[in-house]
């Protein structure tokens, strides 16, 4: 068909091509398996605002959050979790997954009702976001927040946070940990003399979208709990010195409230949180172990690749030369 005829084509005379001759169209530049698609109704990404199921699409949204925040939370934290929540501004799309299976109760909460709800019972935050924070399905929001239930928030704004993450140049980051607060890492713990330094763990972590690109990709399906992340943070930007750090002046307190751990099995008569903790050694370990691995091989493949260009490279100068 010209383009002639295209450009005169009816919306009538369409679904009537369409039904009887649509010539192939392949565009290999389309996501994978779209490449059938013409490119101009491939929608390749997607977002979680809320919308209607009346009325015009283009008057869905009055306002679209330009952030996410996720909490892996248990009804018996619907306090602490009320209390953080309040802490971020509608410039913010608020994700509850819910370990305990109870999600209809936090319905109280008035800001509940327009929150996202994923409810699957005993997963940790980084099994929900493997699976449903995947960069094409969050790529609206320019930084996605990742946290535990068990932070006190009394000290922290989540718009001053974002304005010293952007004023820094900040892709990965976190707030500082109060002092003698449950810390995991001193490096975490908050100077009072700065609002930056470096070095995030996996307890309240910040992605910039480029960033969370990269982490995601690195989240492995079967290890669940996430340690050893936060110390393969760094490859994910560049330069890490500059791009990972945590901010001080807008500072939270981890409450160190075992609930995942009541949320294993006990076994051979250990306690089930002891049981859970065991895992995350034993994940920590697999993660060294499996990023250990894929450095060798890219590596070695790469050593190799270079070897047979460089004989490449000596074979057509030795075809040039005669």
């Amino acid at each position: 068909m010209s383009w002639f005829t295209w450009h005169n084509l009816t919306q009538t005379d369409h679904y009537v091509f369409l039904f009887c001759s649509l010539p192939q169209i392949y565009v290999p530049t389309n996501p994978r398996g779209a490449e059938s698609l013409p490119p101009g109704i491939v929608e390749a990404e997607t977002d979680l605002y809320l919308r209607r199921l009346w009325g015009e699409p283009s008057e869905d949204l009055k306002k679209k959050p330009k952030y996410l925040v996720s909490f892996t939370v248990g009804w018996n934290q619907r306090h602490n979790i009320d209390a953080a929540v309040r802490k971020f501004s509608d410039e913010f799309t608020i994700v509850l997954f819910h370990y305990d299976g109870r999600a209809t109760e936090w319905d109280v909460f008035e800001w509940s009702k327009t929150a996202i709800h994923i409810s699957v019972k005993r997963q940790t935050k980084w099994w929900y976001a493997k699976r449903f924070l995947h960069p094409d399905v969050i790529a609206s929001y320019e930084y996605i927040f990742i946290w535990d239930e068990d932070l006190g928030v009394e000290h922290f704004n989540a718009d001053k946070y974002i304005h010293l993450v952007k004023k820094h140049g900040l892709e990965i980051s976190q707030p500082g940990l109060e002092p003698n607060n449950g810390l995991t890492w001193q490096m975490t713990k908050r100077r009072g003399d700065r609002e930056v330094h470096n070095f995030v763990e996996i307890m309240a972590p910040v992605f910039s979208r480029k960033a969370w690109r990269c982490v995601w990709h690195m989240i492995q399906n079967d290890l669940v709990h996430g340690w050893g992340l936060d110390f393969a943070l760094r490859r994910c930007v560049e330069p890490a010195h500059e791009k990972i750090g945590v901010v001080d002046s807008q500072w939270i307190v981890h409450q160190v409230i075992p609930s995942l751990g009541s949320q294993g099995k006990s076994e051979n008569g250990k306690a089930p949180w002891e049981g859970v903790r065991a895992r995350c050694k034993s994940e920590w370990s697999m993660f060294q172990e499996r990023l250990l691995r894929a450095d060798k091989a890219y590596f070695l493949s790469s050593t190799s690749r270079s070897a047979t260009a460089d004989k490449q490279y000596v074979a057509r100068l030795k075809g040039v030369k005669n």
